[in-house]
């Protein structure tokens, strides 16, 4: 995979996240081959250890609202043009 494949494969689109969770919300958690599942209804763009990462992230950041100790920045640089623009949008009502 050369470097500009693998930057996007780690970028999260926000239709990528909604896939995410629906597909969380559908497959058992003890779901045998569960991060292949969940890679597939995605659209196969992400790999099963992606998937697997970007929901240890999601259980993490979880976590840290729950305590009160989520850092309230956010980091766009790991965001696509799409989340830019909505971001921009957000920001402003």
């Amino acid at each position: 995979m050369d470097h500009e494949s693998e930057n996007e494969s780690c970028v999260w689109s926000w239709e990528d996240n909604k896939k995410f969770e629906i597909a969380l919300a559908v497959i058992d958690e003890e779901s045998p081959e569960r991060w292949e599942k969940v890679s597939s209804m995605i659209g196969g763009t992400k790999s099963a250890e992606e998937v697997e990462e970007h929901y240890e992230i999601l259980l993490k950041d979880l976590n840290s609202i729950e305590s009160g100790t989520f850092d309230h920045e956010l980091d766009l640089s790991l965001h696509d043009d799409d989340d830019h623009e909505l971001f921009a949008q957000l920001s402003m009502n």
